[in-house]
């Protein structure tokens, strides 16, 4: 064991060592915000919520990892923190490690705020000195203020220009006390932040960023969620809004939403299917009488392909009950709208 270990720091040094040689960079962006990042010791999910008045806070702050990690790099944010502290996690480093091997070969590191999770659980948070008040965060039980790093279990909260500490214990207390997945999670932490004060100079963009082994669209990639709001007077609304879109789209059928397609089910959806002023084309043009055949099956299948539930489609005979309320809702709009 302890030869094992002295192999991880040695290499975890030499990858320290190499991240070091940067080439020149541009100045770095102000991105005064607040952020979370976490991970799903159950799953292995990891991701990062975030919200500044900043534009376009996307490709700046939150960086993650399947297996490995996340990191939220703000203030006078360092963007290299993201890349060189998932490659120090990937080789063998802490959280804890990571950021201390970051921020002790920065020379700006006083103007620099970052939170960074492992795969295991460890979190740490750093804020400097030069940040602007209020600037602080919280990782796991732990919290601190300025010049001070904090370690800790499970998330680090963390954010700067802020109404004051509140956000940051909103942020922490809410993760902490919301059942669900990671992402239901994040987003009513980054949420509770937003109302708990948030950033004093308001609101502009926010970011949802989670990663799942496998878990993306076709499963050949594990980008489970990436949602972006570049220039929002809202962005936190507007992140809840695009979260229950992405859900309904890109997330897979749960075992208890599945339904028998009945026959007061299929004549309803023969119906929509065969109106052809809905969408511009009739999908069924066989007879309305609630038997859920091959033609009605079918017609099913290239009307949800049609309207986006590809990964909710089914070869079966249930429906999602998520899918057929979309479709119930979003029929009636239309059909209010035109027979008015």
């Amino acid at each position: 064991m302890k030869n094992a270990a002295i192999g991880v720091l040695a290499l975890v040094t030499a990858v320290a060592a190499a991240l070091l040689v940067r080439t020149p960079r541009l100045p770095e962006p102000l991105v005064s915000t607040f952020s979370i990042v976490a991970v799903d010791l159950q799953n292995g999910d990891v991701g990062v919520a975030v919200q500044s008045k900043f534009p376009n806070v996307r490709p700046v702050v939150p960086w993650a990892e399947a297996g490995v990690g996340a990191v939220a790099t703000q203030s006078l944010a360092n963007v290299t923190f993201g890349p060189r502290g998932l490659a120090l996690m990937r080789n063998g480093a802490t959280a804890g490690d990571a950021l201390r091997i970051l921020v002790a070969s920065d020379s700006g590191r006083q103007s620099r705020q970052v939170g960074v999770v492992d795969a295991h659980g460890i979190a740490a948070s750093w804020t400097g000195t030069d940040c602007f008040d209020w600037a602080g965060g919280r990782a796991g039980t732990a919290s601190g203020g300025k010049g001070t790093m904090i370690v800790g279990k499970g998330y680090a909260a963390q954010g700067n220009i802020l109404t004051g500490k509140e956000t940051v214990e909103a942020i922490a207390s809410t993760f902490e006390r919301t059942s669900g997945s990671l992402a239901d999670r994040l987003v009513a932490a980054i949420v509770a932040g937003g109302k708990a004060g948030g950033d004093r100079r308001g609101e502009e963009s926010a970011a949802l960023l989670v990663k799942r082994a496998g878990a993306g669209y076709d499963g050949s990639s594990d980008d489970y969620i990436d949602i972006s709001i570049y220039d929002n007077p809202a962005p936190l609304k507007e992140l809840q809004r695009l979260y229950a879109l992405h859900k309904l789209y890109f997330f897979r059928s749960d075992e208890k939403d599945l339904i028998p397609v009945s026959s007061d089910v299929c004549r309803e959806l023969q119906t929509i299917l065969s109106t052809a002023a809905y969408r511009g084309i009739r999908f069924y043009d066989g007879p309305i009488n609630g038997v859920y055949d091959t033609a009605t099956k079918k017609a099913l299948t290239d009307f949800m392909g049609w309207e986006n539930y590809d990964v909710r489609i089914r070869q079966d005979d249930r429906i999602d009950r998520v899918v057929l309320d979309d479709i119930r809702k979003n029929f009636a709009a239309w059909r209010s709208a035109h027979e008015r």
